[in-house]
């Protein structure tokens, strides 16, 4: 199999790595350089060269920085994978159909692409792929027969619109990727690419807009890169709060709801199992398939307004029975003791066990995890698997039966849980900033933190943000919470998401921050530029108290 998935004239100097990356969080969007401070490629440059990854990681997001780096000049000539990969391709596809920008996205087998990787250097050309006295004849993708209803016919036929119709030939092109034979409704949709990733973002949804684009599915959005009300009031600069206020205006106007939030599985009317939805933003698809028994492809930042635009989806991936399907065992040797650090922890170690497919995890069965553990579990996954879902034995509502019968086995133990504890605790004991809220803080957590600082004040050189949704501001402010919490001196901010904020937001002082989010212990050393450490709710109370994090790892890790 040698596949040209998106066609373009491509050469460059060949860097290949057998770890899937992330651009959101992973590249930075500006240069191509790679942030991801744990990835092999670190503050290598991306742009100009054959890039070769087994496939993309992490969040939905990375569509819309692949596009800023082709519009500005800074992308790889070409992406090539050897597994399925959609986030990365649909920012190609975008690029070169609305743009005129194009990036070829090829898939090699597991040989070729293993050939490949030996070279220094490699030319696309035609359907012929190059490197040195090697050579492969390339196949374009064969366009798959769909299935297709009168309406989906007749938005192809423009008869609903240049949006409509832009929206079901991507989605058409999408589905022949996936394999898929037809498309099928969803109930509701969430956009993920209403952050300001990059300028991009909003000409892309500027151009969508001014085409006529309004959904048709009642569709959320998340978390915005500014608190859309009070951003003046901050001191965000009007170069950066402006396009970021337009970008989400762009989605309102098309009919979006400005919920701003990164966990919508915390507003009302959460979907239900088996419900067929249409979600971006990876740590809501992973927790809607896991945790809820919800449907939804992890799609990309664009793919999920063309599915809120016309109401369908490919119909393939975890859409499907076979697609939820366990193909690896990860058995977790669990201590006698522990604490809520144990799932962040947990998650991440899942994700590098199973960085490219589905896994049940076992040895959990006797635990009785909160949703809030849960949603811990499923973001800190998202950072290092590919996989849009995972089952829990005993506790997420499909693991009965999930394993498949090809399936292989892993093990995590204690030295791994103990590992990851030290690699996202590399900084100084001494912080600046603890941040809460990665995905957004649900009104138990902000009880939860209220009931551990017990009325006591920060530190006066620590700075402690909650990042929350405008439904959870809502209550806690109904509750009283907030007040004892402000009284303690913590900043509530609504809206943004911690992989989205920046200064003076993030306080530009700070040089050490602590976090319970394993989400964004991996992604803040990238972000930020700043030494991280991490810590469970109540261990992060006591430093934003002392102002310092324990020197140590937790006794539940060391015994």
């Amino acid at each position: 199999m040698a596949q040209i998935i998106v066609e373009a004239a491509a050469e460059g100097p060949v860097m290949a790595s057998p770890e899937g990356l992330s651009f959101w969080g992973g590249v930075d969007a500006a240069t191509g350089v790679v942030i991801d401070a744990h990835h092999p490629f670190h503050g290598r440059s991306l742009a100009g060269a054959v890039v070769l990854l087994p496939t993309s990681r992490g969040s939905c997001t990375g569509s819309g920085v692949l596009l800023e780096l082709a519009l500005g000049g800074n992308a790889p000539a070409a992406l090539v994978f050897r597994e399925a990969e959609d986030i990365l391709t649909l920012g190609a596809l975008i690029a070169g159909r609305m743009f005129q920008t194009p990036l070829a996205v090829l898939r090699l087998s597991a040989e070729d692409w293993d050939k490949l990787a030996q070279a220094d250097h490699a030319t696309i050309s035609g359907r012929t792929l190059s490197a040195g006295d090697w050579s492969l004849d390339l196949e374009p993708q064969q366009a798959a027969t769909l299935d297709l209803s009168e309406a989906d016919r007749a938005m192809l036929d423009g008869a609903e619109g240049a949006a409509a119709k832009l929206a079901m030939e991507v989605i058409c092109t999408m589905a022949a990727g996936q394999g898929a034979r037809r498309l099928t409704d969803v109930t509701r949709a969430h956009i993920d690419g209403c952050i300001y990733a990059s300028p991009a973002n909003l000409t892309f949804a500027r151009a969508m807009a001014d085409m006529g684009a309004r959904v048709r599915v009642p569709t959320t959005m998340n978390a915005i890169s500014v608190d859309h009300a009070n951003w003046r009031e901050q001191g965000v600069p009007p170069r950066f709060g402006g396009p970021a206020q337009k970008l989400a205006d762009a989605y309102v106007e098309m009919g979006a709801r400005p919920s701003f939030t990164c966990a919508p599985y915390l507003l009302q009317d959460e979907p239900k199992v088996g419900e067929m939805i249409g979600w971006s933003e990876s740590n809501a698809v992973i927790y809607a398939n896991s945790i809820l028994g919800a449907r939804t492809v992890k799609h990309p930042d664009f793919m999920d307004l063309f599915i809120a635009i016309t109401g369908r989806a490919p119909l393939s991936g975890v859409y499907l029975d076979a697609g939820r399907a366990a193909r690896r065992a990860v058995h977790v040797d669990l201590p006698d003791t522990y604490d809520d650090a144990l799932w962040p922890l947990l998650g991440w170690l899942a994700g590098r066990a199973a960085p490219d497919r589905i896994p049940l995890l076992t040895g959990l069965e006797n635990t009785s995890p909160s949703p809030d553990d849960l949603k811990a579990l499923c973001a800190a996954f998202g950072t290092t698997s590919a996989a849009p879902m995972l089952h829990v034995a005993g506790v997420t509502p499909e693991a009965a039966g999930a394993l498949a019968p090809d399936a292989d086995a892993m093990r995590i133990g204690a030295a791994d849980l103990a590992g990851a504890w030290r690699q996202f605790n590399a900084g100084p004991a001494q912080v600046d900033l603890i941040a809460f809220g990665s995905p957004h803080f649900s009104a138990a957590e902000c009880r939860a933190l209220d009931a551990a600082l017990a009325g006591r004040k920060r530190h006066a050189d620590t700075a402690v943000i909650v990042t929350v949704g405008q439904n959870v501001l809502d209550e806690i402010r109904g509750e009283a919470v907030l007040t004892r919490l402000e009284a303690s001196g913590v900043q509530i901010v609504p809206d943004i998401c911690w992989c989205s904020i920046s200064e003076p937001v993030f306080p530009p002082s700070a040089r050490v921050l602590m976090t319970n989010s394993g989400k964004y212990a991996h992604y803040a050393p990238g972000l930020s530029g700043r030494s991280v450490r991490f810590g469970s709710l109540a261990e992060c109370a006591e430093a934003a108290v002392t102002g310092r994090a324990p020197s140590n790892p937790p006794n539940w890790l060391t015994t």
